[in-house]
């Protein structure tokens, strides 16, 4: 019984090494860059999303950085493979979310991967990418 329960225990520690050795070389790795932020203050933060949880639920990796030199750099790392997209704000004044005017304009700077340009709020569809087996380098203007 004892010699039983030390191979349970050496089995279940071996296969949960091997799924944290695989889980951190697997999927690629998305290199996003912004090159002119308007100005040094606050942080860009930045979310990978899914059309599922695009502009609508909490996103599959977030990251933010801090500027220098009115440019940001920031890594998405182990992204599966599948259809995603990238919003940004400059949150200039560092409270962790986009500010709002009363009628509902933005009153930071925004992108989304692609670039789309719109009047209204980001759509999934033109800021889709694809990920496949190589790394992404993808540029965003705010």
């Amino acid at each position: 019984m004892k010699n039983l329960l030390l191979i349970i225990v050496f089995i279940t520690s071996f296969f949960a090494t091997a799924q944290t050795a695989t889980s951190d070389t697997e999927g690629v790795t998305i290199t996003v860059t912004i090159d002119k932020v308007r100005t040094n203050k606050g942080k860009v933060l930045f979310a990978l999303h899914t059309e599922k949880t695009f502009m609508k639920t909490k996103p599959v990796q977030a990251t933010g950085s801090t500027i220098e030199g009115n440019k940001v750099t920031v890594t998405f790392t182990n992204v599966p493979k599948g259809a995603y997209a990238i919003t940004c704000v400059h949150d200039e004044n560092d409270n962790g979310r986009m500010d709002f005017a009363e009628n509902g304009m933005p009153q930071e700077d925004y992108g989304t991967s692609n670039n789309q340009l719109s009047y209204g709020p980001p759509e999934f569809g033109p800021s889709k990418f694809m990920v496949a087996d190589t790394d992404i380098a993808l540029k965003i203007v705010l």
